[in-house]
C-alpha cells in the first residue's frame, strides 16, 4: 500500500517536471542564466525557498557546525592544560594541527565525490559518529604520538562531510547560494565561539574533577555532541532534490528539481570519473585555487591559534577563551554581511576583493601596532573580513563550474590544494607569543588573493566575450550536447563577474 502511494507521488512529481517551462526530464535547463530561474509562480518559489531554508539548510549547517567544533577544539584544549600535561612544544602542537590536515587532504576528493554514491544522509551520519568517537578517545591519551594519531583519524572522518558544500548547491539557485553558503560557513565562526564558551565553562567548573584537567573534559563533551546529532541527519536529510522525504507537495518537489536544473545541475547526478582530472586544465580553476588557498591559510591559522594569539595580548588563559567569542562573533557577522552584498549586487569579484582589502588592513595593524587593545581590534577586523573569503570564493566557484562532475571536482580540488597550503599556516605560526612571522605570512597571502581575484575577473571577461563572438552555427552544434558533457564551455553558460 505504502509502495503504491510512493510510486503515485513520484509519478506526480515527474509530470510536474515535464510541465515546467524550459526544463527537460533529463534535468538540463539550457535556457538558464545566472540570476534567473525557472519561470514559475513567485508564491510557489517563495514557499519552496522558505521550506528549504527551514528544513534542509539548518540540518546541513549543523553538520558543518559540529565539524568546525572538531577542528577548533584543539586550540582551546591547548590553553586548557593539554600543552603542559603532554609536554607539547610549539612545534609539536603545530604538528598535531597539521596531522588533521594531512588526512583531511588525502580523503577530500572521495569525501566530496562519493556524496552521490554513498548518499548524503548515510555518509554524513557515519562521518559524525566516527569523529565523535575519535574525539572522545582523546581523553585517555598521555603521549604526543597518541594525539597525532587521533588528530589524523579525526581529519579522515571530517573529510567525508566536506561534500556538504557541494550538496547545498543542488538545492539553491545562483542568486541564493552565497547567502545560504554564508549561513552554512558562519557555523564555523559560531562553533569557534561556542568552543570558547564551553571551554570557559569547563575551565571554571570542571577543571580537576575526577582527576582530569579541563582539556580532557573539552574533548569528552565535544565528542558526544556530533554522535547525538548524527541521528537527526540520518532521519531528516534528503539524499537529493529528486528524493525529498518530508514536508513538500508533488508540485513543490517538482519545483525544487526545476530550481536545481536552473543552476545547471541534472536531476540524477552521475559521477563520470574520466572527466574528474579535466578540471585541472581550466585556467580559472588555478586562478581560483590561489584565492581559496589564501583564504584557508588565514582561517586555518586563526582557528588553531586564536586563544594563544589573544593570550599574547596580556589576557589570562581563561579570559583568552572568553575573548575568543568576541572575535568569532565578528567573523559570523562578516560572513553574513559580505554574502548579502554578494547576492544582492551579484558583483562576485568586487565583493571578494573588497573583503580581502579589509583583511590586509587588519593584518597590517596587527603587525605594526604594539597597543594590545588596538591589536585585539585588528584581530576582530581580520576575522570579520578573512572568514567570509572562503564562502565568497566557493560561491563564486559554484557559479563558474557547470555539471555535477565538473563542479564537484572543482570544489574537492580547491579544498585539497588550499588545505595543503593550510599546513604551511600551522607551521608558520611557530614563534610565540606574538607570532609575527605567521601574521606576516597571512598578510602576504591576502595580497596574493587580491591579485588573483583581479586576474580571475579579467580571464572570465575574456571568456564571456569570446563565447558571445562565437558563430551561431557553432553554438547550434554545441547545443546538441548537454551541460554535463560540456560544462562551462556550453554556449549558454556565462561566467558571473
Amino acid at each position: 500500500m505504502a509502495s503504491t502511494e510512493n510510486k503515485t507521488q513520484m509519478q506526480e512529481v515527474e509530470e510536474n517536471i515535464e510541465m515546467s517551462s524550459g526544463i527537460e526530464k533529463s534535468g538540463i535547463d539550457t535556457t538558464a542564466h545566472h540570476g534567473g530561474g525557472p519561470p514559475v509562480d513567485p508564491a510557489l518559489d517563495r514557499r519552496v525557498r522558505w521550506k528549504l531554508d527551514f528544513y534542509i539548510l539548518p540540518v546541513i549547517s549543523s553538520v558543518y557546525f559540529f565539524a568546525s567544533m572538531g577542528r577548533s577544539d584543539l586550540a582551546n584544549a591547548k590553553v586548557a592544560g593539554m600543552q603542559l600535561e603532554l609536554g607539547l612544544s610549539a612545534q609539536a602542537y603545530s604538528n598535531a594541527a597539521t596531522m588533521f590536515l594531512i588526512s583531511y587532504i588525502v580523503f577530500q576528493l572521495p569525501g566530496t565525490l562519493f556524496v552521490r554514491l554513498i548518499g548524503p544522509p548515510y555518509q554524513f551520519f557515519a562521518a559524525m559518529v566516527l569523529w565523535g568517537m575519535f574525539t572522545m578517545l582523546s581523553v585517555v591519551i598521555h603521549t604526543t604520538s597518541a594525539l597525532l594519531a587521533l588528530r589524523f583519524l579525526i581529519g579522515f572522518a571530517e573529510a567525508f562531510v566536506q561534500g556538504a558544500v557541494f550538496y547545498l548547491s543542488f538545492f539553491y539557485t545562483y542568486r541564493e547560494i552565497a547567502t545560504r553558503g554564508a549561513i552554512f560557513f558562519s557555523m564555523s565562526t559560531i562553533a569557534g565561539a561556542f568552543n570558547g564558551l564551553i571551554s570557559y565553562g569547563i575551565a571554571i567548573h570542571l577543571n580537576g574533577k575526577h582527576g582530569w584537567l579541563a582539556w580532557r573534559w573539552i574533548f569528552l563533551v565535544e565528542g558526544i555532541m556530533p554522535i547525538a546529532f548524527a541521528f537527526v541527519v540520518l532521519i531528516f536529510l534528503p539524499p537529493s532534490p529528486y528524493h525529498i522525504r518530508f514536508g513538500f507537495t508533488p508540485e513543490e518537489k517538482a519545483h525544487v528539481i526545476a530550481r536545481s536544473a536552473s543552476s545547471h545541475n541534472v536531476v540524477e547526478y552521475k559521477l563520470q570519473w574520466l572527466r574528474v582530472p579535466r578540471i585541472l586544465l581550466s585556467p580559472h580553476f588555478w586562478l581560483m585555487a590561489v584565492i581559496s588557498s589564501a583564504g584557508h591559510f588565514c582561517v586555518s591559522s586563526l582557528s588553531n591559534f586564536l586563544p594563544s594569539i589573544i593570550a599574547s595580548f596580556g589576557y589570562s588563559t581563561v579570559n583568552a577563551q572568553l575573548f575568543s567569542v568576541i572575535v568569532y562573533a565578528c567573523a559570523a557577522v562578516g560572513v553574513i554581511f559580505w554574502a548579502r552584498i554578494s547576492d544582492i549586487t551579484n558583483a562576485r569579484s568586487m565583493t571578494l576583493g573588497a573583503s580581502i582589502v579589509i583583511s590586509i588592513v587588519g593584518y597590517g595593524v596587527l603587525i605594526g601596532s604594539e597597543n594590545h587593545k588596538v591589536q585585539f581590534f585588528a584581530t576582530c577586523l581580520v576575522a570579520f573580513s578573512a572568514y567570509p573569503n572562503i564562502n565568497l570564493q566557493l560561491s563564486w566557484a559554484t557559479l563558474s563550474f557547470a555539471g555535477y562532475t565538473r563542479r564537484g571536482s572543482a570544489l574537492a580540488f580547491f579544498n585539497i590544494i588550499s588545505q595543503c597550503v593550510s599546513i604551511g599556516a600551522n607551521q608558520a605560526y611557530d614563534d610565540p607569543p606574538y607570532y609575527r612571522k605567521g601574521q606576516s605570512a597571512s598578510l602576504g597571502m591576502c595580497a596574493a588573493g587580491l591579485v588573483f581575484t583581479v586576474l580571475t575577473r579579467l580571464y572570465m571577461q575574456y571568456a564571456n566575450k569570446k563565447k558571445l563572438a562565437m558563430p551561431e552555427e557553432e553554438k547550434a552544434a554545441l547545443r546538441g550536447k548537454s551541460i554535463e558533457e560540456l560544462g562551462d564551455e556550453h554556449p549558454d553558460f556565462f561566467y558571473t563577474l
